[in-house]
């Protein structure tokens, strides 16, 4: 018993390595991720717009087998991490600060990533492709508008942040009461609620549709659902220590979810991606209901299986893996202007997407991280920091 009223006890201060070394790990997936799809058939990045050469049909199945599944719950896990931690911050630096901070952080990569970056790194791409664009014609004529790449997420996740922050006054006094400890129960009703409103949203808006501003509102229930249940689990103290018979199940779920998805693919007749999907991606179509429920499980489930495990697995990590894992922002923030470099300048070799696109994401990875741990400004080190990782060294991270 006292070994596991040790676990779960709250550390002195902010650091929290397993949660800054996880978002290490989702983001280098995201990044490598997001190179892939752009040589792919169905796409999901600006690449595809002009890439030279495609996967194979049948490599790109095996490619979406592997990694498509991700796609329905990474970013989720990045809005938990960040619900996770986003009452210990506003509580350390007050609401006001707080919010003007995550203006500067979150607000300012994106308008600059909207405005300048992204339409840069697109127009370079078509230029290579020998499309006679102008800058000017990408940024006003491109759709969506105010595309900002990747950086969706930051402008996603600060309209959540600073409603928390400029809510919390007027709640604060709700806290005297004793907190609710998170069940398997409050876990289940989450995933039902993700699932149920991620189906109603995607009558209107279906997946991987465009927004003025790419805002992604047809996967806001998961990023807002998933932040909520981080808020409530940080008051369990899961921000520390997940239960162990909590963190099993949820991982048995993911995973038998995550094996019989594909299975369940082909057999409702999904052979052709960029032609057999449309059903599955919004309306009143059982597939979108399944899609909508699959994506619940699969986000809640494993967003707590994963932050469970990087516990177990990263809680004592070395210091000298801390600097990358602080470096994690900053690579996710550019990652879109260093991938569409690299593609461009992959351009004219003679080579297969099969072998191309992941010589791009190995690039792309390894120049992301490393650009980012020497990026200050991003990666939120200041010259006194020492030891473990800090409460906001990544995109889901509150400081």
């Amino acid at each position: 018993m006292a070994r596991v009223a040790d676990r779960g006890r709250r550390p002195r201060g902010p650091r929290l390595p397993h949660l800054d070394h996880l978002r290490a790990v989702l983001v280098a997936w995201v990044i490598g991720g997001h190179a892939l799809v752009g040589y792919s058939a169905v796409g999901g990045w600006a690449y595809d717009e002009v890439n030279e050469v495609t996967f194979a049909p049948a490599t790109e199945l095996v490619l979406v087998a592997v990694i498509g599944p991700s796609g329905l719950f990474i970013i989720g896990v990045l809005f938990f991490i960040a619900g996770l931690l986003v009452e210990q911050a506003v509580e350390r630096h007050g609401w006001s600060r707080y919010t003007r901070e995550r203006v500067v952080r979150l607000g300012l990569p994106w308008l600059v990533s909207a405005v300048l970056v992204w339409p840069a790194s697109v127009w370079l791409a078509y230029v290579a492709a020998g499309r006679q664009v102008s800058f000017w014609w990408v940024l006003t004529h491109r759709d969506p508008l105010l595309d900002s790449g990747a950086l969706w997420f930051a402008l996603v996740l600060l309209v959540f942040s600073a409603a928390f922050a400029l809510a919390r006054p007027w709640t604060v006094g709700r806290r005297g009461r004793p907190a609710r400890t998170l069940t398997g129960r409050h876990v289940a009703a989450t995933v039902a609620l993700v699932a149920l409103s991620s189906f109603v949203v995607r009558l209107w808006f279906p997946a991987r549709s465009g927004q003025v501003g790419d805002l992604h509102l047809w996967q806001w229930p998961q990023c807002l659902g998933l932040f909520v249940l981080g808020i409530a689990a940080a008051r369990s103290g899961w921000h520390w220590h997940v239960p162990g018979r909590l963190r099993r199940r949820c991982g048995a779920v993911a995973l038998v979810t995550l094996v019989l998805l594909p299975v369940l693919a082909l057999a409702s007749g999904v052979r052709d991606l960029s032609r057999d999907v449309a059903s599955y991606l919004g309306g009143w179509h059982w597939e979108s209901l399944a899609t909508a429920g699959i994506e619940g499980i699969l986000v809640v489930t494993g967003s707590v299986w994963l932050v469970g495990l990087a516990e177990r697995r990263w809680r004592d990590r070395a210091p000298e893996t801390a600097g990358w894992a602080r470096g994690a922002f900053a690579a996710f923030v550019i990652q879109g202007p260093v991938l569409m470099v690299l593609a461009s300048a992959a351009r004219p070799l003679d080579l297969p997407a099969e072998l191309k696109a992941p010589l791009v994401a190995a690039l792309g990875i390894t120049a992301c991280f490393w650009l980012g741990r020497r990026l200050p400004i991003l990666s939120g080190r200041r010259p006194a920091a020492a030891g473990g990782s800090t409460a906001d060294p990544g995109p889901g991270g509150t400081r």
